[in-house]
Formats: structure tokens, C-alpha cells, sequence
């Protein structure tokens, strides 16, 4: 269950994130939150490899090219989609970006139906922190962009 609700949320989030904010070409990602340590590899949090790889016994080695290849591939399909979202004009971006957010939160608010009353509190926590995390980025872009201003 636990799997199947991190999964979940990942994928809800994924779109918002790649189409909510669009970063200058210099600047760099924020690091996933959901990718620690113990994921670097290709790993899960409990050191399985998961998803459709896990039938094919892949060496330590492979596991960590496939998982270059998937982050590479994930980039590559964020930047196609800024280079074509960079072309609409803005009234169309602002609309397609209130319809992901439309989207995503009634994923979330299905997703939270689902759970148990103690799940939906670890829910809400992870939320909150997920929503602090990123206020703290965007204040971090902010502060980067003015002293970014200041130096050049």
C-alpha cells in the first residue's frame, strides 16, 4: 500500500512540476525529495529494484546505467516540453497550467478518500511538508536570482 500511495503521488506530482514553473536555462533542478540516498542506484528505499526491471536480474552495474538512462530521459522530455510550452502564447500556458493543478489536486483529494484516518494525517503531514520544501526552493531561486543580479 505504501508503495503503490508513493507511486502515486510521485506520478500526480511529476506533471505539475514539470509544467508549473519554467527556470532559466542556467539554473538547476531542484533535487527530488523523493530521491535519497538509498535511491541513487535505482534502488528503493528498502534496497529492491523495482518497477518492470525487477524480472531481469540486472547487475548492480546495469541497474545504475538504466537509472542514468531513465533521469537522462526524464531531462530530455522536460526540456522538449519547455521548448514547445516557450511557443504557446500566455494565455494558453496560464490555462494549461490551471487545468494540471486542477488535475493534480483532485488526484490528491482521491488519493486521501482512499485512506485510513491515520493515513490521511501522514498524508496531510507529508503534504505540508512537501509544500515547505518547496516554498524554501522558491525562496532559494529568489535569493540566487537577486544576488545573481547584483554580481553581473
Amino acid at each position: 500500500m505504501r508503495k503503490t500511495l508513493t507511486a502515486l503521488m510521485l506520478a500526480a506530482t511529476l506533471p505539475t512540476l514539470a509544467m508549473a514553473a519554467t527556470p532559466a536555462a542556467t539554473d538547476t533542478p531542484p533535487p527530488p525529495h523523493m530521491m535519497g540516498d538509498h535511491m541513487k542506484d535505482g534502488h528503493g528505499p528498502r534496497g529492491g529494484w523495482h518497477g518492470p526491471f525487477k524480472a531481469l536480474n540486472l547487475s548492480p552495474e546495469q541497474r545504475q546505467q538504466v537509472g542514468k538512462l531513465m533521469g537522462d530521459s526524464m531531462k530530455n522530455r522536460h526540456d522538449i516540453t519547455e521548448k514547445y510550452l516557450s511557443k504557446l502564447p500566455a494565455a494558453d500556458r496560464k490555462a494549461m497550467q490551471d487545468e494540471l493543478k486542477a488535475s493534480h489536486d483532485k488526484t490528491q483529494q482521491d488519493i486521501r478518500a482512499l485512506l485510513t484516518p491515520e493515513q490521511q494525517k501522514k498524508f496531510d503531514e507529508l503534504k505540508k511538508e512537501r509544500e515547505q520544501r518547496k516554498a524554501e526552493w522558491t525562496e532559494f531561486q529568489q535569493w540566487k536570482a537577486q544576488k545573481d543580479g547584483k554580481t553581473n
